[in-house]
């Protein structure tokens, strides 16, 4: 599997069960989906992008995007 694909993954299952709980259990959950999505925008801009680091640490290597304009 690929990098990408395993950002892709992460990022898909994310706003996913976000919306999922949101639906059914409390619509507070829909903020987790603005805050994804705010995030990927901003990696867009500023290189930055926080779940490279959460996967860095877990021995994968992160987010494509930012590592390729570095």
């Amino acid at each position: 599997m690929t990098q990408r694909e395993v950002f892709r993954i992460v990022v898909g299952l994310m706003i996913l069960g976000s919306l999922a709980l949101g639906t059914w259990v409390t619509p507070y959950a829909f903020l987790f989906t603005a805050f994804v999505g705010l995030n990927m925008f901003q990696s867009a801009f500023t290189r930055f992008c926080p779940l490279d680091t959460i996967l860095r640490k877990a021995g994968l290597a992160g987010c494509p995007e930012a590592r390729a304009r570095s």
